[in-house]
């Protein structure tokens, strides 16, 4: 059973590094006046460039900038809107961890991690436009989906292999779950 060995580990480090990724995006959503503020200190200084290559980019950033401010002065409880997206981000991640631990049981919750990358994109074009989004941004969120879902394939397809290999063995020589 070397080559499922090997399959559940190549399984394992794809879904770390997606689980890695999904709490690292989930984590700036806690601090966003001060990356905000931050990004656009960059753009005005050592980053001015780039917001020279991208017309509009830094005038965007004021915007953005300005917004969360004055949220945060005046009304802080809209932030914590903000402060769920993070918390969900991470629950989500957290979900990851029964294909982790038996990948042909739970793969469900990878295919329910492909289902939601593919509604980031209906949901980018819809919400965008209407919260006044311009559409380079809407790009850069849809984004989210486009890359998050390559891992997930990569994943099921490795699944599915796996699952044909345990396939009528004994459930003692299968591949084992983690313990836990």
């Amino acid at each position: 059973m070397g080559e499922g060995r090997a399959l559940l580990r190549r399984i394992r480090v794809w879904l770390g590094v997606f689980v890695v990724c999904l709490v690292l995006s989930g984590l700036t959503a806690f601090p966003l006046v001060t990356e905000v503020r931050l990004l656009h200190e960059a753009l005005t200084s050592w980053a001015a460039p780039v917001a020279d290559a991208f017309p509009g980019l830094l005038e965007w950033m004021e915007r953005v900038r300005e917004g969360l401010e004055t949220a945060d002065g005046s009304h802080p409880f809209l932030l914590y809107g903000t402060d769920w997206l993070a918390f969900a981000h991470l629950v989500i991640a957290v979900a990851f961890y029964g294909p982790y631990r038996d990948p042909v049981r739970n793969i469900w919750v990878v295919e329910f991690g492909v289902i939601a990358c593919a509604g980031i994109i209906p949901l980018a074009l819809i919400c965008g436009p209407i919260r006044g989004i311009p559409f380079g941004w809407t790009l850069i969120d849809m984004s989210f989906g486009v890359f998050g879902v390559i891992p997930l394939l990569v994943v099921r397809r490795m699944i599915k292999r796996l699952e044909a290999l345990t396939e009528g063995a004994p459930a003692a020589r299968a591949v084992e779950p983690v313990a836990g």
